[in-house]
């Protein structure tokens, strides 16, 4: 299997089989993921994965910050509203998403409830939250971003699926407390991650990509 094919083949999955990826597997696919590059091979992230019961509890307590009405208090900066072409593609995504599991633009209470399945991890059997030191900033996100790519390839080349997840950094201070994190470290954004339930009509969602003119320019 090709990267290139992979990217062809690949979308964000968001129904998982209760199927847990073997331990080995998921070593060998984290060590290899220590190959990514970043800026001055600083290697800034600290990667959390969560399985089991952890997960369990950490899906419990998202629940419960939820349900109190406590507003997102991210440990980065995710204020900035999205403007124009890039506000359109995001529209244009909700759509693809809401169009494939049959809601409408107006059921408000069903998108709230699609937009919670996020806190939920989609009953993926595993999770990892991607953390770095606050004080990195943007760098830090830069190499997280690309480490998480690496990350994707790599479990799609062992047959798994996976759905990055801003959503995962938005209340992060139930992974804090779960995972007893220092509190100068971050969580920047997460990912649920398992064997793809291909029967589910979520899974069938599809989303357009610009062509190579509007976002590519070469220069002789």
């Amino acid at each position: 299997m090709t990267i290139e094919s992979i990217l062809q083949n690949r979308a964000s999955v968001r129904a998982f089989l209760d199927k847990p990826v073997p331990n080995e597997t998921l070593k060998h696919i984290f060590s290899s993921a220590q190959l990514s590059p970043s800026n001055c091979n600083v290697q800034p992230w600290q990667t959390c994965v969560v399985s089991g019961a952890t997960k369990d509890k950490l899906k419990l307590q998202f629940m419960e910050t939820l349900m109190s009405g406590a507003s997102p208090n991210p440990d980065f900066n995710w204020l900035p509203q999205y403007q124009g072409v890039h506000r359109e593609r995001q529209f244009g995504s909700a759509n693809a998403l809401y169009s494939a599991i049959g809601v409408a633009r107006e059921d408000k209470k069903a998108r709230q409830m699609a937009m919670i399945r996020n806190w939920q991890f989609f009953d993926a059997p595993h999770a990892v939250f991607f953390t770095m030191d606050k004080y990195l900033d943007i760098m830090g996100a830069v190499d997280l971003g690309i480490y998480a790519q690496t990350l994707s390839l790599l479990m799609a080349e062992h047959g798994l699926s996976n759905c990055m997840q801003g959503a995962l950094g938005q209340f992060p201070d139930p992974v804090r407390q779960i995972l007893n994190l220092p509190d100068g470290r971050g969580i920047l954004f997460g990912m649920s991650f398992g064997y793809a339930d291909e029967n589910e009509a979520v899974n069938s969602t599809k989303t357009d990509r610009e062509p190579i003119d509007n976002a590519v320019a070469f220069f002789d």
